[in-house]
């Protein structure tokens, strides 16, 4: 039996009243239309690059009836128009689509310009001021979010036209301004390199659509660069040859000829540069390889004469120092502070409770008093503000120390202005990676001493590096070591149990009824463990300790994926914590739905902002009408736009590598075997420790003992340790 021929495509056309849904990933959308030739408004389904209520849009499609949304017509193909009528144009003007116009100004425009208004914008701006309300300064705005909006929408159908999701559209205009398109043209990998989400397949789908050979020279660069990259990201400051041919080879699909090529084209050019460190041949981003070799030189000098400070008579010092702060010194602290006052780089390492701090004071009260200059600064925010707690001293975040240069990214403190201090005291060395830290000695004065304060069994720095932990494995700087658990300290259960799995120990678990300020509780399913998370976080730990859900309690997790995974967990968290509320606008974008009083956490440097990777803030404000979003990292207001809250994540649960440099009230762990490539114990010591008055773990106790018992040493590719040997005379134990 022949089937008859499919019904032909019909068309519509007619006025966007509303935009119901929009995927800025896809492209999909669900709109609202005032269809010519239908009395009703019709549900119109489909893709399309951007789009705005008021617009004209024309489809061409099918009617289905769908089973929960009734008639609706699906378009095979869908446009849309900038509006023509008054009542568009108002609509257009009105939907957030410019910044600085919303409903209100949007009539008034429209009463007064009529169907003129696009070209009055554009072209006759200072017009705009005969309309109430509007002054010079709203003026400038409009005229400047108009352009901008026209070019970021020029940039969307372009990407949308190579397959490509249009959400980065903004980014891209903020990077590459006007000639966006031309540059991504020219080069489409760059977006690979220089935009924040944008990876090398969708970078290399670009270039696919735009006719780049999937076997040319230039995409192989980009591979091996793309690779080198990506180690970076993982912690490596190089890869080995053969493993970066190999990976490049696997993310290209091409033949071991056209990556040699490559190879030959990137090393000629010094993109990339060989090395031969300890019999295997590295192959290093250039800035990586100069960073390393600026510490080995830097810390050799150090290393090689004494601190430059007035004479001490030691005894006396101790005396008055002890006598000043009320506090006798242990004689491991007694010998530490000795190596202060005389070496001119120390390294001061030890757990929690073991008097890190103490000591620190006691270097710097001396100090200060002989009349040394001392800077003090710290990886991130909260750090260096417990930092300048404990000491009583200005601390502040290594960037905002070094002086940042917004739009370079590059720092105004080095060799030619180098800070103004006799002693840099950097706190949470743990944190510090190579490029900081090659940054850091560069603006170290030519006769400044250097105090490195860290937890070296913490994880290891987020970026390239393992810089604390080679410094010590060096032998040529100076180390205390604090081991002794003082009295005080030792009635924490969080600080005896971090010690406890530290020494690959199972922390001693209080009895259920036993009042302490370290808890297991023990659940097996994941769903159970997610509920009972959730209910400690949103009512236990509330009613029993006066806690507040959202700025008091962390949750910490080992991994980012699975149903007890960072995403997760917030999604579920945030329903619990932060519902919608009708009253309220919110805002979806980037695969987030932010609303007012949200706990999030900035995932990129930005140095325009000032805000950096890990500061965790609160959101104040949602402006549809300017569209954007303001939240507060006490004690600053930073104000996002729309298309910049791709840096921003929620933050009611975050990874325990992101919560290094921070202490929270209370801190909340899952634990469970579905993280068991993750379970280790630097890992579970790290989160523990970030807990200052409460930390409960939930989940199973073999997750636990797993973590406890894997100690493997995180391997990174580096010529760090080994150019540190090199250039230093190991020091005499």
């Amino acid at each position: 039996m022949q089937l008859p021929p499919p019904a032909p495509p019909e068309s519509l056309s007619g006025l966007i009243e509303r935009v119901t849904f929009f995927n800025e990933e896809n492209g999909f959308a669900v709109l609202k239309v005032k269809a010519t030739g239908h009395r009703d408004e019709v549900t119109v389904v489909g893709s399309l690059p951007s789009v705005s209520p008021g617009e004209w849009v024309t489809a061409e499609g099918r009617w289905v009836r769908d089973r929960d949304f009734g008639l609706q017509f699906h378009a095979e193909l869908l446009s849309s128009a900038a509006p023509t009528t008054k009542e568009g144009i108002q609509k257009y003007l009105g939907g957030g689509m410019v910044k600085g116009i919303g409903p209100i100004y949007a009539r008034k425009l429209v009463h007064k310009f009529g169907e003129k208004i696009f070209d009055i914008i554009e072209n006759y701006s200072a017009r705009l001021e005969e309309v109430e309300g509007i002054g010079p300064e709203r003026r400038r705005r409009i005229k400047a979010a108009w352009a901008e909006q026209r070019v970021i929408r020029d940039i969307m159908v372009f990407l949308h036209s190579q397959g490509v999701s249009t959400s980065r559209a903004v980014r891209i205009y903020k990077t590459y301004g006007e000639n966006a398109i031309e540059r991504v043209r020219a080069d489409p990998y760059t977006l690979a390199r220089d935009i924040h989400g944008i990876g090398f397949a969708t970078a290399d789908q670009i270039a696919q659509k735009i006719g780049i050979p999937h076997d040319s020279i230039l995409r192989a660069c980009a591979g091996l660069d793309h690779v080198l990259l990506e180690a970076t990201g993982d912690g490596h400051c190089a890869l080995p040859l053969e493993l970066l041919k190999e990976e490049a080879g696997k993310l290209l699909g091409v033949e071991e000829k056209i990556v040699a090529a490559a190879l030959e084209r990137t090393l000629a050019s010094q993109q990339l540069v060989l090395e031969n460190i300890g019999g295997q041949e590295l192959a290093f981003l250039p800035a990586l390889k100069r960073a390393e070799e600026t510490i080995a030189q830097r810390i050799g000098q150090l290393c090689a004469s004494p601190a430059g400070y007035p004479q001490i008579e030691f005894e006396k010092a101790v005396a008055w120092c002890e006598q000043k702060t009320g506090k006798e010194l242990a004689p491991s602290q007694r010998e530490a502070l000795k190596q202060a006052l005389t070496r001119r780089v120390l390294i001061i390492t030890g757990g929690p409770g073991v008097g890190k701090t103490t000591l620190v004071n006691a270097i710097l009260l001396i100090l200060c008093a002989k009349k040394v200059r001392c800077q003090l600064c710290a990886p991130t925010g909260r750090a260096a503000k417990r930092l300048s707690e404990a000491t009583g001293l200005e601390a502040r975040t290594i960037h905002r120390l070094l002086e940042v240069q917004h739009a370079a990214g590059a720092f105004a403190r080095n060799e030619s202005r180098p800070l103004d201090c006799d002693l840099l005291v950097v706190d949470e060395t743990s944190m510090v990676d190579v490029p900081l830290m090659s940054h850091l000695l560069r603006a170290l004065p030519a006769q400044g001493s250097l105090l490195l304060v860290g937890d070296v069994d913490q994880l290891p720095s987020v970026g390239p590096g393992l810089v604390l932990r080679d410094l010590i494995e060096s032998g040529i700087v100076p180390v205390v070591r604090l081991t002794e658990v003082f009295r005080q300290a030792a009635n924490s259960r969080i600080i005896t149990s971090a010690h406890q799995i530290n020494q690959g120990q199972l922390p001693e678990l209080p009895a259920k009824d036993a009042e302490q300020d370290f808890y297991f509780v023990e659940r097996e399913e994941p769903e159970r463990i997610t509920d009972t998370l959730v209910d400690l976080v949103k009512r236990g730990i509330p009613n029993k300790f006066k806690l507040d859900p959202i700025r008091d309690i962390q949750v910490l997790g080992p991994m980012n994926r699975g149903s007890l995974g960072i995403r997760e967990l917030n999604a579920r968290l945030q329903t619990e914590l932060n519902p919608t509320r009708a009253d309220e606008p919110f805002v979806e974008k980037f695969g987030w739905q932010f609303r007012v009083r949200d706990k999030v956490m900035q995932t990129e440097n930005d140095y325009d902002k000032e805000v950096f990777n890990g500061d965790i803030g609160q959101i104040v404000k949602i402006d549809p009408l300017e569209r954007e979003v303001t939240v507060n990292f006490s004690p600053r207001e930073v104000v996002y736009e729309y298309g910049e809250l791709d840096e921003l994540a929620l933050a009611y649960a975050i990874t325990i590598h992101k919560s290094q440099g921070s202490e929270f009230p209370a801190v909340v762990i899952p634990l469970a075997m579905q993280h068991y490539l993750l379970l280790q114990r630097n890992l579970i010591y790290t989160g523990v420790t970030r807990g200052k008055r409460l930390v409960m773990l939930v989940g199973q106790k073999k997750a636990l003992a797993t973590a406890v018992r894997n100690n493997r040493a995180e391997r990174r590719f580096s010529g760090l340790l080994a150019r540190l040997k090199a250039g230093g005379v190991k020091r005499e134990a």
